[in-house]
């Protein structure tokens, strides 16, 4: 098999992404960033699908959902988790990307995660709008070498 390189080319992708809304100003500043990423990378507004859903501890539901319906070539998590006085914030950390991970491993269908775990609201500010930028090329990135792994697997047969 060749060596496979990185591809970027979003042209007829469909892209499902997962946005938990707790800390909705974070979580919007991703979602504006990360459309904005496909956009660029040429993934059409037709083919990205964009569902909330309350916290992190919901999106992986939300993404085996939109597996499921086998309708999308990668999916992306966004989302920030903000650690506060509790132990709260390791098991919504923790737990939110083990599904996320789970979703991938059982479906086969790339998953970007996109949940920022920050010390405080300035880092994940600070954080936001690149984490969405590097959310859609992950996405981008990891649909496309599915296809090529796949491509040069039958060319070897």
């Amino acid at each position: 098999m060749p060596d496979i390189t990185p591809n970027l080319a979003g042209d007829g992708l469909r892209v499902g992404i997962v946005r938990a809304r707790f800390n909705e100003r974070v979580g919007a500043a991703m979602l504006e960033a990360c459309r904005g990423r496909l956009f660029e990378l040429g993934v059409a507004a037709s083919d990205i699908t964009v569902v909330s859903v309350p916290g992190a501890l919901e999106v992986p539901l939300a993404l085996q959902k939109l597996a499921n319906t086998i309708k999308f070539d990668a999916l992306i998590a966004l989302g920030a988790v903000i650690r506060g006085e509790t132990y709260h914030f390791e098991i919504v950390s923790n737990e939110s990307a083990a599904g996320i991970t789970q979703i991938q491993l059982d479906t086969g269908l790339p998953v970007a995660n996109g949940i920022l775990t920050t010390e405080n609201e300035e880092q994940a500010d600070v954080r936001a709008s690149v984490k969405g930028r590097e959310c859609a090329e992950a996405a981008v990135e990891m649909a496309n070498l599915g296809e090529s792994i796949a491509r040069s697997a039958r060319q070897f047969r």
